[in-house]
């Protein structure tokens, strides 16, 4: 395929590979599913001035400062809510938006109990003018990336408009193979309609590498994750890329939207007025028709939302505690909640 780059033996400059030590014992780990995660961590800052983003917010002399002591909470907060995903064992495959570079995924993969796996990275800044990318955790003694591209995003009507790569991984896990994309698609500020036409032309590019992938290969395993900025029924995800609710019928090149019966349920994993389903799974009918083989099991995501992780509002309604706002340090974890399936080998 033309849009992939292979990954040699030796690490190249764009992608960043990184592996901490660890004594854990995998025997329980290899016979159970697999746990593949995504998390919005909301401004994953260090706290030094870089000249080349917006990063003024996420400095000592901020506003709102933040301080070494501050960001250090952060990754504690962002360690803790990721490690409690799953009471027995940490996620093989975890994907990540809006962190600033790769140095503060090397911190948080350094903090407790997120040390133990010994997760490798994947990375590279993106031309975001905030400076907030997507990356790929995995540990490498599960997951095996063989090929990986960050796909640029460009708008044909507003050049002017800088976003996030799209990640896109082909690894090799359960020796079955896995196309893996981490998607941060551009946000709703300004309007949800006055913003939409970005994200659908994103779902469109996105499209494409599926067709792609369709084309040359016999029913791939397809698994997208990320922040989409839209609901399951908006029409960047229901129409553009045609992510459909799971049904009797699964189509094995088609795909499905993982996250659409919570949302209809009115559940969600960031507040605001209402429940959003902006974090969402999407993959390819191949990973829950196919008896044998890799396999998405049961066919849903899940939302992990302990209390812990929440806080009680005005009205009463328990959501997401987010870390900052423009005027006030609350200390909390993201605006948005994680997510995570279940991969059988």
């Amino acid at each position: 395929m033309k849009h992939l780059k292979t990954l040699g033996l030796l690490v190249i400059a764009s992608i960043m590979l990184h592996a901490c030590k660890t004594d854990v014992n995998y025997e329980d780990q290899e016979k159970g599913n697999h746990i593949i995660a995504f998390y919005n961590v909301e401004n994953l800052f260090d706290t030094i001035d870089d000249p080349t983003i917006r990063d003024e917010e996420y400095t000592p002399g901020a506003k709102v400062s933040w301080t070494r002591e501050r960001y250090k909470q952060k990754l504690k907060n962002i360690a803790r809510a990721i490690s409690t995903i799953d009471d027995n064992k940490l996620p093989e495959i975890i994907g990540l938006c809006e962190v600033e570079n790769k140095y503060v995924v090397f911190d948080l993969i350094h903090e407790e109990p997120l040390n133990k796996p010994g997760y490798s990275l994947i990375h590279k800044n993106s031309p975001d003018e905030r400076g907030i990318d997507v990356a790929l955790l995995f540990n490498p003694r599960f997951f095996k990336p063989v090929d990986a591209e960050f796909i640029p995003l460009s708008f044909p009507f507003d050049t002017t408009e800088k976003t996030r790569d799209v990640l896109y991984v082909k690894g090799i896990i359960s020796s079955d193979t896995l196309h893996v994309f981490v998607n941060h698609w551009t946000s709703r500020w300004g309007g949800q309609q006055e913003t939409e036409e970005f994200r659908v032309h994103t779902a469109g590019v996105l499209a494409g590498y599926v067709d792609s992938l369709n084309t040359v290969l016999d029913n791939p395993n397809i698994l997208m994750m990320g922040d989409f900025n839209d609901n399951p029924d908006n029409i960047s995800l229901a129409e553009t890329l045609d992510a459909k609710l799971v049904e009797r019928n699964i189509n094995k090149e088609a795909l499905y939207n993982l996250s659409w019966d919570l949302y209809d349920q009115g559940k969600g994993t960031l507040y605001w007025k209402s429940w959003d389903m902006f974090d969402q799974f999407i993959v390819s009918g191949n990973l829950l028709r196919q008896k044998k083989g890799l396999r998405i099991t049961p066919y849903k995501q899940f939302i992990h939302k302990p209390d812990w992780i929440l806080f009680e509002d005005k009205n009463g309604v328990k959501r997401p505690s987010r870390t900052k706002g423009r005027n006030t340090y609350y200390g909390g974890y993201s605006d948005h909640l994680p997510v995570f399936v279940y991969l059988s080998p």
